[in-house]
């Protein structure tokens, strides 16, 4: 049973999925029409649901017209702020793991600023501004090789792991891989991102869009992922 938002604004139903098809049938409906499911008060797209999917987006051997076949409810959304929490994670992970080198390069390098001249060998300690760079190298690769292999395998980050939330292709709900959790949705945005001027629009309209009732930012509409709860 599903209730939608008409044209006007009011609310319709709740109806089955067959009145719901009728109604994209007339033209009353269409796939972008706000709806929720009974028992529910998150609103999707119509397009959303496996339902009303077309058929080449229905994942295999799911036949929602078929009487007694099983169709898998959709994993729910993972709300805004466990997805910042997560990134705030994922972040304190990164310079926590980065802070010993960090430490001994930043010192050195007080040290040699410090001496009120022109840095020369004797003003600086290279065993220790060579040990901090070599543990800031070790601590940034180890992280990322940790975070590429989790988000390939499990489409989840440490702090997505630690949250319970994950990512997932918008389609058919399974795991992304390489190509879309990193890929298209990490790697490619990062560059627009650094893009002078048109990287700072493209930022804040990736963050604003977590707004949309399906809750995808720019880079999950690239990646065609989304994000839900474990």
């Amino acid at each position: 049973m599903f209730t939608i938002i008409g044209g006007d604004g009011r609310e319709y139903g709740p109806v089955s999925a067959d009145q719901v098809r009728s109604w994209i049938t007339a033209g009353r409906a269409n796939l972008e029409t706000k709806a929720k499911a009974a028992g529910t008060d998150e609103w999707r797209r119509l397009g959303d649901f496996v339902e009303f999917m077309p058929a080449e987006q229905v994942p295999p051997a799911i036949d929602p017209a078929t009487p007694g076949s099983s169709v898998p409810t959709a994993a729910p959304l993972a709300e805004r702020s466990t997805r910042l929490a997560a990134n705030f994670i994922d972040n304190v992970i990164a310079a926590v793991a980065c802070l010993p080198g960090g430490l001994l390069f930043g010192a050195a390098a007080l040290q040699a600023l410090l001496s009120g001249r022109l840095p020369s060998s004797e003003d600086v300690n290279v065993a220790q501004l060579l040990l901090g760079i070599g543990l800031l190298a070790a601590a940034v690769l180890t992280v990322a090789i940790v975070q590429l292999w989790m988000l390939t395998k499990r489409g989840q980050t440490l702090g997505k792991r630690m949250l319970d939330i994950r990512i997932v292709r918008f389609v058919d709900e399974g795991n992304p891989g390489f190509a879309s959790a990193v890929l298209l949705r990490a790697i490619v945005p990062g560059v627009i991102g650094a893009m002078p001027y048109i990287g700072m629009v493209f930022t804040l309209v990736d963050i604003c869009f977590i707004y949309r009732a399906d809750r995808r930012c720019l880079h999950d509409l690239i990646a065609g992922t989304k994000v839900v709860k474990c």
